[in-house]
């Protein structure tokens, strides 16, 4: 329980229904362990009895009410429990998803992007729903149970002292104790297998969502019937973890059912050597198997506890995982920043000991349109996402206007940087909100005029709705180049004194290229620039070039000043012109 200790304050906010359900199951409790065992030892005689022959026909309907009475109370308050119950749940599962949610925004990129989204998906929905089974069973069943385990058992010996005394008391608890052991072993095989069922399932969810995503390679290739080898082995140790965990949970009813029998029919030959009366020994029988029920439903409580301890452990993955990118404690304030960009020794390193950056440093003016080259794998993107805190320096330091982007509010660092993908990505909303991303404030005047400036104006205003159209997942109902006008227009609107263009022309037609570049023109104007260049031709403006090779910066300069003093940027541009 220590486990689930911090994971209690999701009850809290759901206390009153959470203690309105336990109230009910209470109340459910002692109606199962108390009333139908004394309906048998008090009530039955009454109307049996030869003591009793002639009651009063009223009188007989009174004692006959007070079963429907008894079975009704136990109905209302079983069905005010499991409500309330699952009202308390839903609730607690919507707050556990937020949270689980919230951290991964915090969590930076090299995290994010290092893991299976299928998998990060399952985690936040599978083991979400776990975790809340888990702690609202825990909630309910973890009074109920034992209180009608109490009930029942106190019931037993009340009526079997009375009529014969302690030893059959004993008697009839004899075998009891003996039905918590396949519980402990049930509950010892489920663990193990618990953790893997939930990692198969995120298995499972990584090939749908890696199958959907690439929608478009497998036709293209001819996938279809290797993806769905691969879903369905996939999905066959999903299937072989469920069975598994179903093989020893099933075998619990029985095995304690089968421990409840003996335990009867102990009390049976006991009973007949006593010579109990029959009104005793049916309530006593009543009560002995009231008290094997809980004992089941404990069992069940102690798998469901095993599989909410497999669930946290994954979630805990991704709860624990420390948050490297906060604001300090004491921020700079930051209004509108000039842009000057500065790195200073910087190094940086996805894994440890493999550094992608070596001591690397670099000025950057104010205003400057300055051009990252070199080859594949140089550190070019990497220097890039260092400037808005996407990734955090091992060692040295990246400051904008001579402060250090560590000292800034983060949220005042990245509103002042407008960022450009090389494929951008659209949420599935209209294009009108799509575009508002940029600045959440603006007026619907200045989105126009913003896509005007991106050229995007003119292709909105085709569509059967405009700006109210629905883009679809990640833009699929756009074209590349009419997604990549929309990014623009997004940049234009943020209106940011620094922008990082990542190869914002590459893959276009030579028309929406055009444009792009038209809109290029007038976006940077005034601006500092990143442009990371993987085609030549995208770099006739940049007024500096930086020239990475194995995470360092080589050269600087203009196209004409590399191109004569500079053998790695003569080989890279003469080796792409040739190609072109």
């Amino acid at each position: 329980m220590r486990r689930f200790r911090p994971y209690l304050r999701y009850l809290k906010p759901v206390r009153r229904p959470l203690i309105a359900a336990i109230f009910y199951a209470v109340l459910f409790a002692l109606t199962n362990g108390v009333s139908l065992p004394a309906l048998i030892k008090y009530v039955f005689p009454v109307i049996f009895d030869r003591d009793h022959v002639g009651l009063p026909l009223g009188t007989v309907i009174l004692i006959a009410a007070t079963i429907p009475v008894a079975f009704l109370l136990r109905a209302v308050s079983g069905y005010l429990n499991s409500y309330y119950i699952q009202l308390s749940g839903v609730r607690i599962l919507e707050a556990i998803r937020t949270d689980y949610f919230r951290k991964l925004q915090q969590l930076p990129l090299s995290f994010v992007q290092g893991k299976a989204a299928g998998d990060l998906i399952s985690r936040g929905m599978s083991d979400t729903g776990q975790l809340q089974a888990t702690l609202t069973t825990l909630a309910s069943d973890g009074i109920k149970q034992p209180v009608q385990l109490i009930a029942t058992l106190a019931t037993l010996v009340v009526f079997a002292f009375g009529d014969q005394g302690v030893w059959l008391v004993l008697a009839s608890l004899a075998l009891v104790p003996l039905a918590v052991l396949p519980v402990r072993y049930v509950g010892k095989k489920v663990i193990k297998r618990a953790y893997q069922l939930q990692t198969n399932l995120g298995v499972v969810t990584t090939r749908f969502a890696e199958n959907l995503a690439a929608a478009r390679e497998v036709r293209a290739f001819g996938l279809e019937e290797r993806e769905t080898e691969r879903f369905a082995a996939a999905s066959h140790d999903l299937i072989t973890s469920q069975v598994k965990i179903a093989k020893y949970v099933q075998a619990l009813t029985p095995a304690i059912e089968v421990i409840a029998a003996a335990g009867i029919a102990v009390t049976l030959v006991f009973a007949y050597g006593t010579g109990i009366r029959e009104s005793t020994f049916v309530a006593i029988i009543t009560a002995l198997y009231f008290s094997y029920e809980p004992i089941k439903k404990l069992g069940a409580m102690n798998n469901e506890y095993k599989r909410g301890l497999a669930a946290l452990d994954r979630l805990e993955f991704v709860l624990h995982e420390p948050v490297t990118i906060t604001d300090p404690a004491q921020p700079v304030p930051v209004g509108r920043l000039a842009g000057h960009v500065g790195f200073e020794g910087v190094t940086f390193a996805y894994n440890p000991g493999e550094p992608v950056l070596h001591d690397l440093s670099a000025r950057i003016p104010a205003g400057t349109v300055c051009a990252l080259v070199g080859p594949s794998g140089a550190g070019k993107s990497t220097f890039a996402n260092l400037v808005p805190r996407f990734y955090e320096a091992t060692a040295g330091r990246v400051t904008i206007d001579g402060h250090d982007v560590r000292a800034m509010r983060v949220a005042d660092l990245r509103r002042n940087i407008a960022l450009v993908s090389q494929d951008p990505v659209l949420f599935n909303d209209t294009i009108y909100h799509n575009l508002l991303l940029g600045r959440p404030d603006a007026t619907r005047d200045e989105v126009l005029a913003a896509a005007i400036d991106a050229h995007a104006d003119d292709f909105i205003r085709t569509l059967p709705h405009g700006y109210e159209t629905i883009v679809g997942e990640r833009g699929s109902l756009l074209s590349g180049g009419q997604k990549q006008r929309l990014a623009l227009a997004r940049a234009f609107l943020r209106n940011a004194p620094i922008l990082i263009l990542d190869e914002a022309t590459s893959a276009l037609d030579s028309q929406s290229e055009q444009f792009i570049q038209e809109a290029l023109r007038k976006l940077v104007v005034g601006k500092t620039v990143l442009i990371i260049a993987h085609r030549f031709s995208t770099i006739r403006d940049a007024s500096m070039i930086l020239v990475f090779d194995r995470g360092q910066v080589v050269a600087s300069g203009t196209h004409a000043q590399l191109y004569a003093g500079n053998a790695l940027y003569q080989s890279l541009y003469d080796r792409q012109h040739s190609a072109a």
